[in-house]
């Protein structure tokens, strides 16, 4: 029986074989060469060859001069972003964190990962962990406003770039949202809830705030106040009360029920909300009392549990100001890549928002 005859077959990926033979040409020449020549020597499509060679620009096999020459880079270091995360116990941050790593992996920077776990002492350490391991960059993102200058001044000392998420830190670019524009609109939900609902009616203004944040994030509920007063410019002062909820679920459904245990008469009640792990400790404790339906409550986040509870029937949480966490991560790693080129970065650096409500959940 004559043997059957077989062809092997190549299991090869054109585009890649093209930018190996870029590489390679670089590599054995050892000297600047520019697009056009490059394009010349391989007799691959100018634009393919442009593209290798951002990419390769970009992860570090190659150098592009002011002159636009190009040169092969030995060794190329791959680079290591440390990020302290505010906590893995907080929904949002583990949504940014989520965001953050998806963003890494795409463009090949090694992710050092740390939990500062909503406490100063722990997001201090941390700091220096990455000190210590040579990070490239750090992204902070810690809750504590007071140790903001003790975390920017190690990092800076250090000579280490630093991006701070929300709390502004000495020497760190700021990336987050608009802390006051999201908190008017947030009132504004609000206050047009009250009118549309109770005809006008307000017996409270409650904001449950995050106060060890600092005055950035504590400007969200002096926006939400603000976006209430633009609607209903007649109400007193005195019915605007600050609660300091820290931002977290128990203590503030424990805060909104002594609250209503206060005021058992009162059944127009707007909450704003500095987090939606606070605005659902509020609905909590709406639905324990039974009294959903003399409360009103916005949030800001957007996490997937305040989606579900929107959609609830009769939820008093009628909207959460979502700060689009899947862009965290694509915006951050641009922003940190840029620093590291030493290109010019504006100080302050807003992520986009949107007002997210029952209805848009069911329209959409």
């Amino acid at each position: 029986m004559a043997a059957r005859k077989t062809t092997k077959r190549l299991y090869l990926i054109p585009v890649l074989s093209k930018a190996l033979d870029i590489l390679e040409l670089l590599q054995a020449e050892n000297e600047p060469m520019t697009l056009e020549s490059i394009h010349q020597r391989t007799r691959i499509s100018k634009t393919t060859v442009y593209r290798v060679l951002k990419t390769f620009v970009h992860r570090g096999y190659l150098s592009q001069a002011s002159d636009g020459m190009y040169r092969h880079v030995s060794g190329p270091k791959k680079l290591r972003f440390g990020f302290g995360g505010q906590s893995a116990d907080m929904p949002f941050s583990v949504e940014v964190t989520e965001s953050l790593k998806a963003a890494a992996m795409a463009v090949g920077v090694d992710l050092f990962i740390l939990d500062n776990c909503y406490d100063a002492a722990t997001a201090v350490r941390n700091a220096e962990e990455f000190i210590k391991n040579k990070v490239d960059l750090v992204i902070e993102f810690q809750v504590e406003q007071d140790v903001a200058p003790v975390i920017g001044d190690k990092i800076a000392a250090a000579n280490i770039p630093l991006i701070a998420i929300d709390i502004p830190h000495p020497h760190a670019t700021y990336f987050g949202v608009d802390n006051y524009r999201l908190g008017l609109e947030a009132g504004e939900e609000l206050v047009a809830h009250a009118i549309n609902r109770w005809g006008g009616k307000v017996d409270w203004v409650i904001g449950l705030d995050l106060q060890e944040a600092g005055q950035l994030v504590q400007s969200r509920i002096t926006g939400a106040f603000e976006g209430v007063r633009n609607g209903r410019p007649d109400l007193p002062v005195e019915l605007f009360v600050r609660i300091d909820g820290r931002g977290l679920r128990e203590k503030s459904r424990k805060l909104i029920s002594e609250f209503l245990d206060r005021h058992p008469k009162d059944k127009h009640i707007l909450i704003a909300a500095a987090t939606d792990s606070s605005a659902l400790g509020a609905v909590d404790a709406a639905r324990e009392q039974k009294r959903e339906k003399h409360v009103a409550i916005v949030g800001q986040d957007c996490i997937a549990e305040a989606i579900t509870e929107m959609q609830a029937d009769k939820s008093p949480l009628i909207g959460s100001v979502s700060h689009e966490t899947s862009s965290y991560g694509p915006s951050l790693m641009n922003l940190g890549l840029s620093l590291l080129r030493g290109q010019t970065v504006p100080p302050y650096n807003y992520v986009t928002h949107k007002m997210v409500t029952r209805t848009s959940l069911l329209s959409s």
